[in-house]
């Protein structure tokens, strides 16, 4: 455990390093190894599990770093480590790794996980659907579209983003370190080598895929919640006020300490769905993580005062990162939903 431990560190520091760029550009991503980090060695990755990769979003989150990685890497390489293997699959598996290809999940952010159909044609295989919210599409080579086939199971089928028929709109957001788009497939051509099924059983390996996206999202959150709490208890103890820095206020204090407290707990819950990510775990961690990144962004612009709320300060940034991040992949209510659900 403290090897681990150890190597999560040495992780995280060299991740503040890198963030702590003014532009973090994808070939960076490539070069740190981030973007295979759990990719197998065969495919050129690190081999490292998503305990790894979790440590790098965390860290996104906490600079509100603009980058590619939750769509590009994270959801990308999760779905191509879930297919069966097959040599369509590994070769781009192997480009996404090496930073030659980007192709991105076409997951959408709310609703139906498999929004596309693929259906068999005179012509062949023709898909159609359309998937909102989709974290990083605009500007990808390949597309991942999970789809339904004609009997119903899932599958992912990979296309290129310039195929006729196949459109990306970006979708304008609050928060200006994301990029989201709806992708649209109207009757593209699909090649036979194109499809992949899951490796096991196909709902279980789209689960999987939707809990990955809302934990990386909840790691994320946690890394925006601490951001503000270190910026607020560095503020309040160089603000003054009445001759003294405003952090010696008992008021001040119980609010920092309660900001504490609820990262503390989201941090615990986010651990254990790292350690075990079956649903329950993983909707307690999304939807307590996420509302206590809002909570605590909200809570340091007060503590900030009137400077919290002007554009130079920063703090908005991380408070619509926040906002969004609580509703792409189920909001809290709907993983509150999922986990009552447990106790019927």
């Amino acid at each position: 455990m403290s090897e681990f431990s150890e190597l999560h560190d040495e992780l995280r520091s060299v991740a503040t390093d890198l963030l702590a760029k003014d532009t973090v550009y994808w070939p960076l991503l490539i070069s740190a190894g981030w973007v295979g980090l759990d990719a197998s060695a065969h495919a050129g990755g690190a081999g490292a599990t998503f305990a790894e990769v979790a440590v790098i979003c965390e860290e996104l989150g906490r600079a509100a770093a603009v980058t590619g990685y939750l769509g590009g890497a994270v959801l990308a390489v999760g779905a191509l480590n879930a297919v069966q293997p097959n040599e369509s699959g590994d070769a781009l598996l192997r480009a996404v790794v090496a930073g030659n290809t980007r192709a991105v999940l076409a997951l959408p952010g709310a609703g139906e996980p498999a929004p596309f159909d693929l259906a068999t044609t005179r012509l062949g295989w023709r898909i159609h659907g359309r998937a909102p919210f989709v974290p990083d599409a605009a500007g990808a080579q390949r597309l991942l579209l999970p789809a339904r086939d004609a009997d119903g199971v899932a599958v992912l089928v990979d296309v290129a983003a310039d195929a006729p028929g196949l459109t990306v709109t970006e979708q304008p957001v609050l928060d200006e370190t994301r990029r989201l788009a709806t992708v649209t497939a109207e009757g593209v051509e699909v090649d036979t080598d194109a499809v992949w099924h899951f490796d096991g059983d196909s709902d279980a390996g789209m689960r999987a895929l939707t809990e990955r996206a809302a934990l990386a999202v909840a790691c994320d959150s946690l890394g925006v919640a601490q951001a503000m709490l270190d910026t607020t208890v560095s503020y309040t103890g160089v603000r003054q006020q009445f001759g003294r820095p405003i952090g010696s206020f008992q008021a001040v204090k119980h609010a920092c300490a309660d900001m504490l407290v609820t990262i503390s707990v989201a941090r615990q819950l986010v651990s254990a769905a790292i350690r075990k990510p079956e649903p329950r775990a993983v909707s307690m961690a999304k939807s307590y993580a996420t509302e206590t990144a809002v909570a605590v962004a909200g809570k340091a612009m007060q503590l900030h005062g009137g400077i919290g709320y002007t554009w130079e300060s920063g703090l908005h940034v991380y408070l619509k990162r926040a906002a969004l991040n609580r509703s792409l992949y189920g909001s809290p209510a709907e993983h509150r939903t999922r986990i009552a659900q447990h106790y019927r």
